[in-house]
C-alpha cells in the first residue's frame, strides 16, 4: 500500500486547483468589463430597518410625520397679473423633537433676479426658469405666529419663522398668518403661467402661496432651494380655498367648489348635475356661449370662488373668462364615483383637440384606480393654457395646442401624477425619478388600454436594436439616483422618465413577471400612500413582497449607469456528437447583467426557447450550459425578441 504526506496531498490538490483555473481563465472573454462581485455584492443597504421605517419596506411602528393644513385666501387682479393672498396655516408637529423654528418654501423668489436659480440658468436659456423674464418674487406683508408678529428672514426661496416659543413635540400645534403678494410669471418653469388668447387671458397658478417645508425621520428639515429643474416635497393636510377673481371668469381649483350657486348660472349647475350621471361628456358652457354676459352670474365685478380640498400635499388654480368648460362622470372602484372636467379656450377646440380632453381624463383616471389605487378626489380639472404639462391634486395645466396622441398622452401623464407623487408623497426635489419614471412606466399601461389600443403604438415596446440602449444606458450621463438640479438638462427626458421606466418595464416582463411585480408595485403604493418613501422603502418594498433580492438591478440601473453587451461565443458538442448534447458558451462582456434568452435552431429548422436566470453571472462573466440536442445545431440567437437594453447586437448570434 502506498502511502502519501500530507504535504504531498496538499500539492496534489493545489496542482488540480491552479489546473482547473488555467481552464477556467482561458475561457474568459480578454476584454470583459463585469465584475460579477461588485454586481451581486451582499453590501447595498447602508442602514438597518429601524421603528421608523421597517426593513421590509413598510412604516415601522412608530412612523411620524408632520401635517400642514391651511386657508387660503387670494384675489387675482387680471390686468397687473397680481395676486394678493392672506394665509392661515395650521402647523402639527408630530416628530419626537420640539420646534424653535420653521422652514417654508417660497418659489415665486425663483424669478428674481438674485436668485440661485437665475444664476443656474443657461445662457440660452431653459424651460425651468422665467424665459429672461424677472419677477419681484413674493412680498411679504406680515408674518404673525398665535396672531403675534414674529422674526422671519427671507433666503432665497425660503423663509425660516423664528417661533415666540417651542412648539411641542408629539402634537404641538401652531397657528401663522402670513399676507404676501406676488405676480404671476407669464411664463414659470412650464409650471404656472398666463396665456393671452382671443377671448382673454388664462391664468394657470401654482406655487403660490408660502408652503411648509417637510421636517421628516430622514433629514429633519428638508430645506433644499427651488432652482427650478427639481420639483417639490411637501406635507399633507387640509386645504380651504377662496379666490376672488373678475366676474366674468370661471375659476378652477384643486377640491370641491362649496358654492357653486354664487359662481354659475342655474343652466350651468344643472349641466354639471347632468354631467355627474353622464358617462358621455356634457357641455358645461359651449363655445357660442364663451362671449356672452348670460353665461356668467352677473350684478357684481368680482365672485368668489370656495373650495376645499381633504388629505392633500398641494393646491393650484386657474382662472379666465375664455374658459369652454365640460364635463363627464369617472367611475371608481366599490361604485363611487368622480366628476372629469376640461376647461379650455375656442382656439384649442377642434383638429382632434381639446373637446376629447374630458374623454381622456376619464379614461386614465378610470384605468389607474382600478390597477392600483382608487382616485382620490371629487374632481379631475385638465386646464389648457401655456404651461405644456403640470400636474397638481385635482387639477393639471396642459398644452392648449395640444391635440390627438399628444393631448392623451399629456392628461394622462399629468395625471397619472395623482399616484406619484400626490398619493406616494416621495421627495422630488431629491428623486425625480420617484415620480416621473414611475408615473411614465404606468403611463405605458393605461396608454396600451385606453380605447380598445387607439394610442397604443405610443406605448409599443422599446425595440432595443435601434439606438435606444445606446442612448438610455448612455455611460457618459449622469446615474438615475442624482438630484434633477445635478443633471444636465439635456438628460433630464432620459433619466428622470425613460430609463426608471424601462427599469420597471423589464423587472415586471423579464425578471419578476407582471402577477408578482405587480403585487409588489401595488403594495407599495397602499403602504405608502400620504407619506412620504425614500428609495430604499420602495427598494426594499418590492424585493420582500416579490421575494427576490433585488439588489443587483437596483445597483446596474439606479445607482449606476452600465452597459449590457452579451455574446454567445462557442458551441461544442458532447464527444463531438451533436446527438449526445451541445455545450453552449455565452459571455457577458459588460458591466451589466440581466437574465438570458436564447433562441436555438438546429439543421433540421427545429425552433427552441430557452431562458436563464441572472445567477448564471454571478460567478463570473462566461457561462457554459449543457443543451439536449439530437442534431447539429444552426444558429443560437441571444435575445431574439430585443427585451434588453444590449447595445452590440452584432455579437448576438452564433452561426454553424
Amino acid at each position: 500500500m502506498r502511502c502519501f504526506s500530507l504535504t504531498s496531498l496538499s500539492l496534489v490538490f493545489f496542482a488540480g486547483i491552479q489546473l482547473c483555473f488555467a481552464q477556467q481563465a482561458t475561457n474568459q472573454p480578454e476584454l470583459s468589463k463585469f465584475d460579477n462581485t461588485q454586481l451581486f455584492s451582499p453590501l447595498f443597504y447602508t442602514k438597518n430597518g429601524t421603528e421608523y421605517r421597517a426593513a421590509d419596506g413598510e412604516p415601522g411602528p412608530l412612523y411620524w410625520q408632520n401635517r400642514a393644513d391651511y386657508q387660503l385666501a387670494a384675489r387675482l387682479d387680471d390686468k397687473t397679473n397680481e395676486v394678493s393672498g392672506t394665509e392661515i396655516l395650521t402647523y402639527t408637529n408630530n416628530s419626537p423633537q420640539k420646534m424653535d423654528f420653521l422652514w417654508m418654501q417660497l418659489e415665486q423668489n425663483l424669478y428674481k433676479s438674485d436668485s440661485r436659480g437665475s444664476a443656474m440658468e443657461a445662457a440660452m436659456g431653459s424651460r425651468n426658469h422665467s424665459k429672461g423674464r424677472v419677477y419681484e418674487g413674493y412680498n411679504i406683508k406680515s408674518v404673525s405666529v398665535n396672531d403675534v408678529p414674529v422674526k422671519y428672514q427671507v433666503i432665497d426661496t425660503r423663509m425660516q419663522l423664528f417661533l415666540p416659543s417651542a412648539l411641542a413635540a408629539k402634537g404641538g400645534k401652531v397657528s401663522v398668518k402670513i399676507e404676501y403678494s406676488f405676480v404671476v410669471p407669464d411664463y414659470g418653469s412650464d409650471r404656472t403661467g398666463v396665456q393671452q388668447t382671443r377671448n382673454g387671458k388664462i391664468f394657470t397658478v401654482g406655487q403660490w402661496y408660502p408652503r411648509m417645508c417637510v421636517y421628516d425621520d430622514v433629514m429633519g428639515w428638508n430645506t433644499v432651494p427651488y432652482n427650478g429643474p427639481s420639483e417639490f416635497y411637501l406635507e399633507y393636510g387640509d386645504f380651504d380655498v377662496s379666490i376672488t377673481a373678475p366676474a366674468s371668469h370661471i375659476v378652477f381649483a384643486s377640491g370641491e367648489l362649496q358654492n357653486p350657486q354664487d359662481v354659475y348660472t342655474p343652466l350651468q349647475q344643472q349641466r354639471f348635475a347632468q354631467a355627474a350621471m353622464s358617462d358621455k361628456t356634457v357641455i358645461i358652457r359651449s363655445s357660442s356661449e364663451v362671449r356672452s354676459s348670460n353665461s356668467r352670474p352677473v350684478g357684481k365685478p368680482e365672485l368668489t370662488w370656495h373650495y376645499k380640498m381633504s388629505n392633500a400635499r398641494d393646491v393650484a388654480w386657474a382662472s379666465s373668462a375664455a374658459f369652454i368648460v365640460d364635463a363627464a362622470k369617472i367611475n371608481l372602484p366599490e361604485g363611487k364615483h368622480a366628476l372629469a372636467i376640461s376647461a379650455y379656450p375656442v382656439e384649442s377646440k377642434g383638429n382632434n383637440g381639446w373637446e376629447n380632453s374630458t374623454e381622456y381624463v376619464k379614461g386614465s383616471l378610470e384605468y389607474n384606480s382600478n390597477k392600483w389605487f382608487p382616485y382620490p378626489y371629487p374632481t379631475a380639472v385638465a386646464v389648457a393654457g401655456i404651461v405644456g404639462g403640470m400636474e397638481y391634486p385635482g387639477i393639471v395645466f396642459c398644452g392648449s395646442n395640444s391635440n390627438g396622441g399628444s393631448l392623451w398622452s399629456v392628461n394622462d401623464h399629468e395625471f397619472g401624477h395623482t399616484w406619484f407623487p400626490m398619493i406616494v408623497g416621495s421627495n422630488e426635489r431629491l428623486y425625480g425619478w420617484m415620480d416621473e419614471g414611475f408615473n411614465t412606466f404606468i403611463n405605458g399601461l393605461s396608454t396600451r388600454d385606453f380605447n380598445k389600443g387607439e394610442y397604443a403604438e405610443m406605448a409599443a415596446p422599446i425595440d432595443w436594436t435601434s439606438n435606444k440602449a445606446v442612448h438610455i444606458l448612455n455611460p457618459n450621463m449622469e446615474p438615475v439616483m442624482s438630484t434633477p438640479d445635478n443633471i444636465l438638462e439635456m438628460h433630464n427626458g432620459t433619466l428622470l422618465y425613460e430609463k426608471p421606466a424601462e427599469a420597471l418595464n423589464i423587472l415586471r416582463n423579464q425578471v419578476l413577471g407582471t402577477e408578482r411585480f405587480d403585487l409588489a408595485f401595488k403594495t407599495y403604493i397602499e403602504r405608502w400612500a400620504y407619506k412620504h418613501p425614500t428609495p430604499d422603502d420602495f427598494f426594499r418594498t418590492m424585493e420582500n413582497v416579490s421575494g427576490e433580492n433585488l439588489n443587483w438591478f437596483w445597483r446596474e440601473w439606479f445607482l449606476n449607469n452600465w452597459q449590457l453587451d452579451v455574446t454567445v461565443s462557442d458551441v461544442k458538442y458532447v464527444d463531438g456528437n451533436p446527438a449526445r448534447g451541445a455545450l453552449i458558451s455565452i459571455d457577458n462582456l459588460d458591466k451589466m447583467a440581466l437574465p438570458v434568452i436564447l433562441e436555438i435552431k438546429t439543421k433540421s429548422g427545429k425552433t427552441s426557447r430557452i431562458k436563464l436566470p441572472v445567477e448564471v453571472w454571478a460567478t463570473g462573466s462566461h457561462w457554459v450550459f449543457k443543451y439536449p440536442s439530437t442534431e447539429e445545431i444552426s444558429t443560437v440567437t441571444y435575445d431574439p425578441d430585443h427585451v434588453f437594453p444590449d447595445y452590440n447586437t452584432d455579437n448576438n448570434t452564433w452561426r454553424r
